[in-house]
């Protein structure tokens, strides 16, 4: 994918509350809601709510990120 098409989807998601899921490029899968994407060149990362676990947030790089797709 796109980085545009990456933050497009990461934002739409993050604004309607839907799931997604997240491939990076070393294959590793996380689902979850985001809750918010930082493109600053200081942070660059999408922050995540995992799925199932409501108290904790993650934290993705976006340059890391080679999928994303809505589940």
């Amino acid at each position: 994918m796109h980085y545009d098409e990456i933050i497009s989807l990461l934002g739409f998601a993050g604004d309607h509350d839907q799931v997604v899921r997240i491939v990076t490029s070393d294959k590793q899968e996380v689902i979850g809601v985001p809750t918010s994407v930082d493109t600053h060149v200081t942070a660059h990362e999408v922050y995540l709510r995992p799925r199932g676990i409501d108290d904790s947030e993650i934290a993705i790089s976006l340059g890391a990120i080679q999928e994303v797709e809505l589940v």
